[in-house]
């Protein structure tokens, strides 16, 4: 007998539409794991009976699966049946909270990139920050979905984040008022003969106001355009079908990307059908170490089909599969690692992410390792990756001249590439690192 379960590609909670198959679960050695489970049995009923206070079987149970799932990497975990309906809200594009996509790493909250307009953007939270406390009380060894329900809550109350920051000595608290948080499905504007368009996530909304997006920007423009910038730059991911739609809008033709899992019936290819939303215009793509899953693969599929440049730095590199396993009705979900998708190329960007075509700082954080990239190859117990090839990696880092100013460096030299002008920059040449399969260099 199988069963189904949603397809998830996103960091905290994203789904897509397919469903896929699932055999029943077999142990590789059905004795060993008998002993094992009496093992367990026998712990729970010395917990139970002998624990300083009495304890719920259903609070010991949930405990042991959280346990059990989140020791396995850093994307699987056990949502009760609470966070298995948050998360189910959340890919409507809407929901109460500050608004910031999170990981778990050393016991505490890790950022991996606060959401554009959102209270935890306005109050300045920055991707790699660490939620060491919330409201006053430590976080150390909170399961991830515990300490997401705790963040949540209805709009207009207030929350205080506890902060610790590369560069800083001290923790720092941060007081936030909570919001009805939405995550737009696109934002765009004219960027004189150049078309800018802002993806903040994948939601069910996104691929509909891409194309909206891109219809306005051609009326405003006119036949005068001369391309597009997709800004990627801090989009943690979100759903897989949507991805695969906005890649689709950019392809004409060709693979957009793969799963692979344990079973080679596992193995699933989305291929790009014919039309082009902007008639084949040229498209620069703009990422950072906030650059997450979802957004990789749209990244990946057009770098790889040189249907766009991809400029900035390297991306954070989430290339695993989550699928969401519902355990019945009212009993949660597993939220588990079941394969790795590949850009079209056949690359795994797992632990290594997207390595630009133009290595293009924002500043100097390109000098300054622990802050230029928030990585999945930072993450205690991520699935390793590919080698990095070292004269990518080693490429030079172009970033603003002496006394330049900008608003945004970034999107300057993307509107100079497309207009085919020439930046006043400075670049460096980082030393040279020899790349491993497990630790990307970055």
């Amino acid at each position: 007998m199988n069963k189904f379960a949603l397809v998830s590609l996103g960091l905290v909670g994203g789904f897509a539409v397919a469903l896929v198959a699932l055999p029943e679960a077999k142990g590789a050695n059905d004795a060993s794991a008998y002993g094992q489970l009496d093992l367990f049995s026998d712990a729970f009923e010395r917990v139970r009976a002998n624990y300083v206070r009495p304890v719920k079987d259903s609070e010991l149970i949930d405990a042991a699966i959280q346990g059990m799932v989140s020791n396995l990497d850093p994307h699987s975990s056990y949502m009760d049946a609470k966070s298995y309906g948050d998360m189910q809200i959340t890919t409507k594009g809407q929901f109460g909270g500050v608004g910031i996509e999170v990981t778990q790493e050393d016991g505490l909250i890790k950022v991996i990139s606060p959401i554009d307009g959102t209270p935890a953007s306005r109050a300045g939270i920055k991707s790699g920050d660490r939620i060491a406390g919330i409201d006053g009380g430590s976080i150390q060894g909170l399961p991830l979905t515990e300490a997401i329900d705790k963040m949540r809550g209805p709009a207009g109350s207030k929350i205080t984040l506890t902060i610790l920051r590369e560069g800083e000595k001290k923790p720092f608290d941060v007081t936030l008022v909570r919001a009805i948080v939405r995550v737009d499905a696109a934002a765009s504007r004219r960027e004189g003969d150049i078309g800018y368009v802002r993806m903040p996530g994948f939601n069910e909304q996104t691929a509909d106001g891409l194309e909206r997006a891109v219809r306005d920007l051609k009326k405003q423009i006119g036949p005068g355009i001369k391309g597009y910038v997709l800004d990627l730059r801090n989009n943690p991911g979100g759903l897989l079908d949507q991805a695969i739609q906005v890649s689709d809008d950019f392809l004409g033709t060709g693979e957009i990307v793969s799963t692979r899992g344990r079973r080679s019936e596992d193995t699933q290819r989305y291929d790009a059908k014919s039309g082009d939303i902007t008639d084949g215009k040229p498209i620069v793509i703009l990422i950072n170490a906030g650059t997450a899953s979802a957004s990789e693969i749209v990244a990946g599929a057009l770098q790889d089909h040189k249907r766009a440049t991809v400029i900035g730095l390297t991306s954070f590199g989430k290339g695993s599969v989550q699928t969401i396993i519902p355990l019945g009705e009212g009993r949660g979900a597993l939220r588990l690692t079941t394969a790795r998708y590949f850009t079209p190329s056949g690359h795994s960007i797992q632990a290594q992410g997207i390595i630009p075509d133009i290595q293009v700082a924002q500043g100097d954080e390109a000098n300054v390792p622990k802050l230029a990239r928030a990585s999945e190859a930072d993450l205690r117990g991520h699935l390793s990756g590919e080698p990095v090839p070292t004269k990518r990696t080693n490429a030079p880092v172009i970033k603003p001249a002496a006394g330049a100013k900008y608003d945004d460096f970034q999107l300057a030299y993307a509107l100079d590439l497309l207009r085919g002008k020439m930046t006043v920059a400075s670049v460096t040449t980082p030393p040279a690192k020899t790349a491993t399969a497990a630790t990307p260099v970055r």
